[in-house]
C-alpha cells in the first residue's frame, strides 16, 4: 500500500468513527428536527382538519396520541414525578400509574391544542440538558395578542430515539408542578388513591 493510500485509507477510518459517534452536536440537531418536524406536522394536521375538528373535537385525542404521545417517555415522566413514593408501588400499581397518567397528559395536551388558532411555534438552538445524554429545545409561542410563552422540551435517548422526559413552560417544570400534588395525595390516600384521582381528572375533563 502507497503511503497516499494509507493516508486515504486512515482518513476513511476516522469519518467512520466520527459518524459512528452521537457527538453533542448531531444529538442537538437531530433531537431538536424531530421536535420542529413533530410539531409542524401537527399543527399542519390542525390546520387542513379544521373542519372535521369543529364538527367533532375528539378526533383531537386520536391526532395527539398517534402524533405526539409516541415521542414522550411516559414512564420515566411518571416515575420522576411520583418520586420517592415511586419504590411503594407495586408493579401492577406502577403500571397502573403510567397508563392513568398518559391518559391525563394526552387528555391535557389535546384540550390544549383544541384552542390553537394560528400562533407560531418558534425554533431556538438545542442547549445541553441538565445531565449526561440530554438535551433542551426551546421554543417560543407567539401570537393570540399575548407575550411569547417559553417552553422547553427536556429530551434523553431512549431505545435509540430522542424522547421528552419533561416539559417546562414558562420556567415550570411540567414533572415539579405534578410531584408535589402526588405526593399530597399519596400521603392522604396511597397510590390507589393516587391513581383513582388521575383517572378521575381525566373523565372529568381536568
Amino acid at each position: 500500500m502507497s503511503i497516499g493510500q494509507a493516508c486515504r485509507a486512515a482518513i476513511a477510518a476516522t469519518m467512520v468513527l466520527l459518524l459512528a459517534l452521537p457527538t453533542a452536536a448531531s444529538a442537538d440537531a437531530s433531537a431538536e428536527a424531530l421536535v420542529k418536524r413533530t410539531a409542524e406536522d401537527m399543527l399542519k394536521t390542525l390546520d387542513s382538519r379544521r373542519s372535521q375538528l369543529s364538527a367533532n373535537p375528539s378526533v383531537i385525542y386520536g391526532l395527539v396520541g398517534s402524533k405526539l404521545a409516541p415521542h414522550f417517555d411516559f414512564e420515566l415522566i411518571t416515575r420522576s414525578a411520583v418520586g420517592r413514593d415511586w419504590n411503594k408501588a407495586s408493579a401492577a400499581q406502577r403500571a397502573e400509574l403510567i397508563s392513568s397518567f398518559r391518559e391525563l397528559l394526552v387528555s391535557t395536551y389535546a384540550k390544549s391544542l383544541a384552542k390553537y388558532s394560528g400562533e407560531t411555534l418558534v425554533f431556538k438552538p438545542s442547549r445541553p440538558g441538565p445531565r449526561d445524554g440530554t438535551v433542551v429545545v426551546p421554543t417560543e409561542v407567539t401570537g393570540g395578542g399575548r407575550p411569547p410563552i417559553p417552553i422547553d422540551y427536556r429530551m434523553h435517548r431512549k431505545s435509540g430515539t430522542w424522547q421528552v422526559y419533561d416539559l417546562v413552560i414558562e420556567n415550570v417544570s411540567m414533572i415539579s408542578s405534578y410531584r408535589g400534588q402526588f405526593r399530597t395525595t399519596i400521603a392522604r390516600s396511597g397510590i390507589d388513591g393516587l391513581i383513582q384521582e388521575l383517572q378521575s381528572k381525566t373523565r372529568g375533563g381536568a
